[in-house]
C-alpha cells in the first residue's frame, strides 16, 4: 500500500500512506525515517512547528545514501503560525533544517496568524494567558505569499492544514493557486464530511492525520473496527488506516517503532459494507462531529487546549 498513490491538482503524486512525525521524541525521528524508507515508504510528513526537521533531514539524507533518489520521495513540511509574515524565511529555514534544496509540499500549518515579536517564538501568549493571535494578518494574504514560492523551485506543491469549509471559502475566492492539499485530523470518530465533500469538489487532496484518533480514543478497540479487523485478517489499526485509502485521502501514520511502521504497511482493501460500518461509528450523540463550528478556530499547538472565538 505505501506504492499507491493519489495525484494531485498539480499533476505530482502524493503516496497514500505517510510516516507522520509529530511527537516522535528527540533522537527516534533520524531512525524511524531512515528505516520507513527503507522499508519501501515514500512519503515523511513534519513541520517547523514539531521542532524535529534536522533529525528528519539525517533520516533522509541517509536513505538517499542507500540509493534512495530524492526526486522519489514526497517530503512535506509546514509554515508556522508566527511565521505568517515571513513566508519566504520559514521556508529557507526549514530546507536547511531538512537538507534539502525543495520540499514536495509546503502547507500552512493553522489559517491563524500569531505574533512574530511575542513571548516565545513557537506560542506566544498575551498577560492573560491566552494565544497572541496577530488579528492584522488575514490567511488568505498569508496563502498568496506561499503562492510566490512555486515560482523560486523551492516547494513543488503549497496547500493548507486544519482547513474548515469556511477557510476554505475564503481561501478560494481570493487565490490564483486552488491547494494541493488540506491536511486535516480525521478518523470514523471525526470524518468531517463537509470538508471532504467541499475538497474533493474543488480538486483538493485530503490527507489525515491522527487516524486512530486523538490521545485516549477509543478507536482501536470498538467492536466494529475489531470486527472489520477479524474478517480480513488484519490489525485494528490496519483497517483505520485503509478507511482513509477507501475516501480517496492519504494518510499519515506516525511511530518509531520499526514493527509498527513496518505493520502499517500493510494495509487491505475494504469493501463498501465495511465502510458503512465505519461511517456509522459517528451517527450517535455526541460522536458525530463534523469538524469545529466555522467561527471557532483551535489556536493550540502541540496541545489543543486554547481555543479562540473569531469575529
Amino acid at each position: 500500500m505505501a506504492e499507491t498513490s493519489f495525484t494531485l491538482n498539480t499533476g505530482g503524486k502524493i503516496p497514500a500512506l505517510g510516516l507522520g512525525t509529530w511527537q516522535s521524541k528527540a533522537g527516534e525521528v533520524e531512525k524511524a525515517v531512515e528505516y520507513a524508507i527503507s522499508v519501501g515508504y515514500r512519503h515523511i510528513d513534519t513541520a517547523y512547528a514539531y521542532g524535529n526537521e534536522e533529525e528528519v533531514g539525517k533520516g533522509l539524507k541517509k536513505a538517499f545514501e542507500a540509493g534512495v533518489k530524492r526526486e522519489d520521495v514526497f517530503v512535506t513540511t509546514k509554515l508556522w503560525s508566527t511565521y505568517h509574515k515571513r513566508v519566504q524565511e520559514n521556508i529557507e529555514i526549514s530546507l536547511e533544517k531538512l537538507g534539502l534544496d525543495y520540499v514536495d509540499l509546503y502547507l500552512m500549518h493553522w489559517p491563524v496568524a500569531m505574533n512574530t515579536n511575542g513571548n516565545h517564538p513557537l506560542f506566544p501568549t498575551t498577560p492573560d494567558g491566552s494565544r497572541d493571535v496577530d488579528f492584522s494578518r488575514h490567511h488568505v494574504d498569508t496563502y498568496l505569499n506561499m503562492e510566490k514560492l512555486l515560482h523560486t523551485g523551492k516547494v513543488k506543491a503549497i496547500g493548507v492544514c486544519n482547513y474548515s469549509v469556511m477557510y476554505l471559502e475564503q481561501l478560494l475566492a481570493r487565490a490564483s493557486i486552488v491547494p494541493a492539499v488540506n491536511q486535516i485530523e480525521n478518523h470514523p470518530l471525526l470524518p468531517q464530511d463537509d470538508v471532504s465533500d467541499f475538497c474533493k469538489a474543488k480538486g483538493i487532496h485530503i490527507t489525515a492525520y491522527s487516524p486512530l484518533g486523538s490521545t485516549g480514543s477509543p478507536l482501536l478497540t470498538l467492536p466494529a473496527v475489531q470486527q472489520i479487523a477479524t474478517k480480513h485478517s488484519v490489525s485494528p489499526a490496519s483497517v483505520l488506516l485503509s478507511y482513509h485509502t477507501e475516501r480517496g485521502h492519504s494518510v499519515l501514520a506516525k511511530s518509531v517503532t520499526p514493527t509498527r511502521i513496518m505493520a502499517n504497511r500493510q494495509m487491505t482493501k475494504l469493501d463498501t459494507a465495511d465502510m458503512e460500518v465505519l461511517a456509522q461509528i459517528s451517527s450517535g450523540g455526541n460522536l458525530k462531529r463534523h469538524g469545529n463550528p466555522p467561527w471557532k478556530v483551535n489556536l493550540g499547538f502541540p496541545d489543543q487546549q486554547h481555543v479562540k472565538y473569531l469575529s
